[in-house]
C-alpha cells in the first residue's frame, strides 16, 4: 500500500517517523554566511593580486557583515543566537567522546561552534588591522594616522603575513569539516543554510523566528552597520 505524499513532510531514513521541516537558519543569517563567504573569497583574491581599491571596499563590507553579525548573535532567530552555540568544555569533551545532546542535530555542534568562533575572530582580527596597515607603496588603512608607527608596522605584519594564511587555513578547515559532514556523517549541512529548514525526525525544538518583523529589524541593524563602515572608510586620507 502506498503512502501519500505530504507536501510539508518527508520520511526519515530510518525508522517510521517523519521528519518535518524545522526553520533553524532565518533569512538574514542565511544572506550573512553567503555574503561574507563571497567577500572572503574576493578579499583573498584581490588582496594576494594587488588590487587594493577592490579590496579596500571588500574590507568594508566584511567590517559592516561582522558587526551587524555580533548584533545579530543577541536579537536574531533562536539558533542564530550565540546562547544556544556557547558550549563548555564538559560538552565539547563529551560530544568528542560520542556522547552528543539532540540539540547538536539541530543547530552548530560544539565543534561547528567553535569555528564558528575562531573564524568569526580572526576575521575581526584581520579587518582590524587591515584598518591601520600600510603597504607603504600605495595602500594605508583610514585609522593608521590615529595610532603610533610601531603599533602601524606590527599590523601590517599581521596583515599581511600571519593573519592572512591564519584565515585561510581556518576557512579550509571549515570547509573540509563539512564535507566531512556532508560525505562521511551524511548529515545536510548546505541546503539547510540555503533554505533555512532542516529536517528533524523526534525532536521537537522551538524553531527560528523568521517573520517580516524580524527580516525589517535585521535591514535596519545592517544599514546602521553598513553606515559605520562608510564612516570608516571616510576617514581614509
Amino acid at each position: 500500500m502506498s503512502v501519500p505524499f505530504e507536501p510539508t513532510t518527508r520520511r526519515a531514513a530510518l525508522g517510521n517517523e517523519l521528519a518535518r521541516p524545522t526553520r533553524i537558519w532565518d533569512l538574514p543569517t542565511r544572506l550573512f554566511h553567503w555574503a561574507l563567504a563571497a567577500a572572503v573569497i574576493g578579499l583573498l583574491i584581490t588582496g594576494m593580486s594587488g588590487i587594493m581599491e577592490w579590496h579596500f571596499r571588500l574590507g568594508y563590507t566584511v567590517l559592516a557583515l561582522l558587526l551587524f553579525r555580533l548584533l545579530w548573535g543577541f536579537v536574531g532567530g533562536r539558533w542564530s543566537r550565540f546562547a544556544s552555540f556557547v558550549y563548555s568544555p564538559r560538552w565539547v569533551l563529551g560530544y568528542l567522546r560520542g556522547r552528543s545532546h539532540p540539540d547538536h542535530l539541530v543547530g552548530h555542534t560544539p565543534l561547528g561552534a567553535l569555528s564558528v568562533f575562531a573564524v568569526l575572530g580572526m576575521l575581526i582580527l584581520q579587518v582590524c588591522t587591515g584598518l591601520v596597515s600600510d603597504d607603504e607603496v600605495s595602500a594605508s588603512g583610514p585609522l593608521t594616522r590615529f595610532v603610533s608607527n610601531a603599533t602601524v608596522s606590527l599590523a601590517s605584519q599581521w596583515h599581511t603575513q600571519f593573519g592572512k594564511w591564519g584565515v585561510i587555513a581556518l576557512v579550509s578547515l571549515h570547509v573540509l569539516a563539512v564535507l566531512y559532514y556532508v560525505l562521511v556523517k551524511r548529515q545536510r549541512l548546505v541546503r539547510p543554510m540555503i533554505s533555512g529548514d532542516k529536517l528533524l525526525a523526534g525532536l521537537r525544538v522551538a524553531e527560528s523566528r523568521d517573520t517580516t518583523s524580524t527580516r525589517f529589524t535585521a535591514l535596519i541593524l545592517f544599514l546602521l552597520c553598513a553606515a559605520f563602515a562608510a564612516w570608516i572608510a571616510s576617514l581614509r586620507a
